[in-house]
């Protein structure tokens, strides 16, 4: 395969003696290539609907005189309910994504064959939950339509969609953090099929941070410094796609509580293992500029510590005041 699209230039000219933008989508190509060829290679057929109960579905109010959706139809709990939709319209917001790389990164060669075959592997992940929590009746419906309605009219644009070595860093950490988001979500449910769903999606979700966790690799190796630089803001910096959906700092926190995403997650579960992958802290090949980035990435984890073990204990002492209220 290879390049035929041009791919958009940095915002600047790079410093002298680093890779400017253009040459290192080139450099990076036949990386994107094999292990394109290796995803295709591990990634295993699904189907959405075989995850469906659709024996359970009934018709709702409307058009169709059904049944009015009420809370106690759900087996959900709150909890997990807000799970479902916040990891939900995440999954809708799609378009802009597939927008955002395909812009960034091109649309021929083997950049835009993985461009595409991600955007279809994504695709069905919105399909199944949503049609999981509304043959279940596990969500209102209508304030669904109407959160997909107000999050996708926003659309989507990344701070990073004109740095692709940021956008790379970015979704090596991304993937990680959505499949451990929907891992959580389903043990949390409670619910078998739900579970089993959501370990589908997150499988995905772990065969795309593989593919881009890999370029990262193979950036540090043809850029250490300017890649280390990435990491470094990308982890400053860090927020979920989803964070534009309405109230997210509430979903969030409640999220936080019940152990499915927190900081102690994202710092322990996230950011240190892509870190560690690829050898962020034992690199011997960094100049001034790189070992200044990593210095100071080295004293965000640890703030990102310190803040953990903070919620942590806050959330161990509203534990005992309600056992004790209890």
């Amino acid at each position: 395969m290879s390049v035929t699209a041009e791919h958009p230039q940095a915002p600047s000219s790079p410093p002298r003696g680093e890779l400017s933008q253009t040459a290192l989508l080139l450099e990076l190509e036949p990386v994107v290539e094999a292990n394109l060829n290796r995803h295709l290679n591990v990634a295993k057929e699904w189907f959405p609907h075989a995850y469906v109960p659709w024996s359970e579905g009934r018709d709702f109010d409307g058009p169709l005189e059904g049944e009015a959706w009420r809370p106690e139809q759900s087996r959900l709990d709150e909890t997990a309910r807000t799970s479902m939709i916040l990891n939900l319209l995440t999954e809708d917001n799609l378009p802009s994504y597939h927008h955002e790389i395909a812009s960034l990164f091109g649309r021929d060669g083997a950049w835009g064959t993985w461009v595409h075959r991600w955007t279809a592997e994504e695709g069905r992940h919105g399909t199944a939950i949503r049609d999981y929590l509304l043959t279940t009746r596990a969500v209102d419906p209508v304030e669904l339509e109407r959160a997909r309605m107000t999050h996708m009219a926003q659309g989507y644009i990344s701070p990073n969609s004109q740095h692709a070595l940021n956008s790379i860093a970015y979704v090596s950490f991304q993937e990680l953090a959505t499949r451990i988001s929907h891992r959580n979500t389903g043990a949390y449910s409670g619910e078998k099929l739900c579970d089993q769903l959501l370990q589908k999606i997150a499988n995905d979700e772990n065969l795309h941070m593989v593919f881009y966790r890999n370029l990262l690799a193979a950036a540090f190796e043809l850029a250490p410094d300017q890649t280390m630089r990435s990491v470094l803001d990308v982890v400053k910096n860090f927020q979920m796609p989803g964070a534009g959906v309405e109230n997210f700092g509430r979903k969030s926190v409640q999220m936080a509580v019940a152990g499915i995403y927190n900081l102690r997650i994202h710092r322990d579960e996230v950011l240190s293992p892509v870190l560690r992958n690829v050898r962020v802290f034992e690199r011997t090949d960094l100049g001034p500029a790189g070992e200044q980035a990593r210095e100071e990435l080295a004293e965000v984890m640890d703030a990102l510590e310190n803040a953990a073990a903070r919620f942590e204990e806050k959330v161990a002492a509203r534990k005992a005041r309600a056992a004790a209220r209890g």
